[in-house]
């Protein structure tokens, strides 16, 4: 089974920044798409960004100018750069791994952004 394993995460003050990474074990398969969601208490697990393989990105608009998504494909590892942190950025920071036609979640780790 595969396990993703996140860091990075923590407290920060606004305007703060903060990097996440996400490592992903060997796999057989030469191309996925790697990704960060988040969830804060009482909503929907959102959308932050992803990557290819290629190197092709996707951001919220919420988060587009302030986050930057990158990996390094031989050591199968995404980071997050969290740039002029919010308030509202406050979540559980999930990392996603699309591959093989499936998907694989991470446990989550914590950003918290205080005012």
């Amino acid at each position: 089974q595969v396990h993703l394993v996140e860091s990075g995460g923590g407290l920060v003050r606004a305007g703060g920044s903060l990097r996440l990474s996400c490592e992903a074990p060997p796999s057989i398969y030469t191309r996925n798409i790697m990704g960060w969601y988040r969830q804060a208490p009482g909503k929907q697990r959102e959308f932050v960004a992803d990557i290819t393989t290629g190197g092709r990105t996707n951001y919220a608009e919420s988060v587009k100018g302030r986050f930057t998504i990158s990996r390094d494909n031989a050591k199968s590892k995404a980071s997050l750069q969290m740039n002029s942190l919010k308030p509202e950025d406050t979540a559980v920071y999930i990392c996603n791994l699309y591959e093989g036609g499936r998907d694989i979640w991470g446990q989550g780790t914590q950003v918290t952004v205080s005012s």
